[in-house]
């Protein structure tokens, strides 16, 4: 007979020599204080910074290629990115169903994957309707300011990393 046991062998916490550390809740005063720690997380601060990107981009394309098509192509990309981001900074953050689902934390997701839904409809429609809005459109340009207007994120990401980190 075969012998059925998992390889390799499982192994317990006591075999290990490990001990689970026990789960204590925080009380109200402890997470009211760990909160304060914690940087205030702003989706407006993503969508200006991206704003900035798209102008700044716009600027050094213009400055290289000297060619409105082109500078026109990269802020119409950029701006396939800011725009939709902006909208839904505005329903996450200011819109009437967003107030009304604040307190219920299933519902406030349910509304954040709604938003990210539209975010992605309308920046998918700008995209399939740039080749009519945007006379002379030059795709290199276009997909340059949607990408690098897109790196926002990670350079967010980045930058909050490098904080204090006061809950180590």
């Amino acid at each position: 007979m075969q012998d059925r046991t998992s390889y390799p062998p499982a192994s317990t916490a006591e075999e290990d020599g490990e001990q689970e550390p026990e789960f204590k809740p925080l009380t109200r005063e402890q997470a009211q204080q760990w909160r304060s720690t914690q940087p205030v997380l702003s989706p407006w601060r993503l969508v200006a910074v991206q704003c900035l990107m798209a102008l700044g981009l716009t600027v050094v394309a213009a400055l290289i290629t000297r060619s409105v098509s082109v500078s026109v192509s990269v802020l119409y990309g950029a701006c396939a990115v800011a725009l939709p981001s902006a909208l839904m900074a505005w329903g996450l953050t200011s819109s009437a169903l967003a107030r009304a689902l604040s307190g219920v934390a299933q519902a406030a997701l349910a509304g954040f994957f709604f938003w990210e839904g539209v975010k992605i409809l309308l920046a998918m429609a700008m995209l399939v309707a740039a080749r009519w809005v945007v006379p002379d459109l030059s795709w290199p340009g276009l997909l340059t300011g949607l990408v690098l207007v897109l790196k926002v994120y990670w350079l967010g990401f980045w930058i909050q990393s490098r904080g204090p980190r006061a809950n180590c």
